[in-house]
């Protein structure tokens, strides 16, 4: 596998493997994920990443037969180490889904689920989280005088963002995001890949995608994955125009997958 180490790496991952009951889904995954900056992970359905950046905040260990060795290091905790907190970890790493999911609660409550569930703040507090949250996903000026309004009923592109919000809301570090734009239309997609790109001057993006452009309009850095190896790692510019591996290669070039 060719890693080329991130400088200002906010998350190490080394030697990790990953097994569902017999099957080995992630195998001896190496790489240094950059601060403050956007990730991406490609390759073919099934190829491991999704599952890879599911581990990041553990959330494999919710399905039954999931057993892991080597490590993740966020920063200096060791994110499978026997002293973690998980809660908190989930806090740290926030995860937006391949779908918008909001809850079937009004725009309001689902940017304050969070924080009601990590505490218990005071109403002011919680109003200015909810109004923050929503400033920085775009939809503070939309909602301002809709924030009772179910969320269900909202447009997709305005749920993908508020599921965003809510995400932020617990004030994470890295937020994972897992096929963020596939039920959203082409000028859908642009807007939430520019706000992609204004959240990452504040946190660590990591995005498993399947469009190959998106992955060149939005990261820094993106990795390709091929039957749960991570074949090669590297700026976003080296991987599609000179990759270093012939399997990067055929499948930037559209040879497989």
């Amino acid at each position: 596998m060719n890693s080329g180490a991130a400088p200002g790496a906010k998350i190490r991952v080394a030697d990790f493997n990953l097994y569902y009951g017999v099957f080995h889904a992630l195998k001896s995954i190496r790489v240094d994920i950059p601060a403050q900056q956007i990730t991406s992970l490609i390759g073919p359905s099934g190829c491991g990443k999704s599952t890879l950046l599911r581990s990041l905040n553990r959330m494999n260990d919710m399905i039954a037969g999931v057993r892991v060795d080597g490590r993740v290091v966020i920063d200096d905790d060791d994110v499978y180490g026997a002293t973690i907190d998980v809660e908190r970890l989930r806090r740290r790493v926030g995860m937006v889904f391949q779908r918008p999911n909001p809850f079937p609660l009004s725009v309001f409550q689902n940017v304050a689920y969070g924080p009601r569930l990590h505490g218990r703040p005071s109403r002011e507090a919680l109003a200015s989280t909810v109004e923050a949250g929503l400033r920085g996903v775009g939809l503070w000026e939309l909602l301002k005088d809709r924030l009772d309004e179910h969320a269900l009923a909202l447009p997709p592109e305005q749920q993908q963002r508020l599921c965003i919000a809510r995400a932020l809301a617990t004030r994470p570090e890295v937020l994972l995001m897992d096929e963020p734009c596939s039920a959203l239309d082409p000028i859908a997609t642009r807007r939430i890949e520019a706000l992609m790109g204004e959240l990452a001057d504040r946190y660590t993006i990591v995005v498993v995608t399947h469009n190959m452009q998106q992955a060149q309009r939005v990261s820094s850095h993106a990795g390709f994955m091929l039957m749960g190896e991570l074949v090669e790692f590297g700026p976003t510019e080296q991987l599609f125009g000179a990759s270093l591996d012939q399997r990067t290669a055929d499948y930037v070039a559209g040879r497989f997958g």
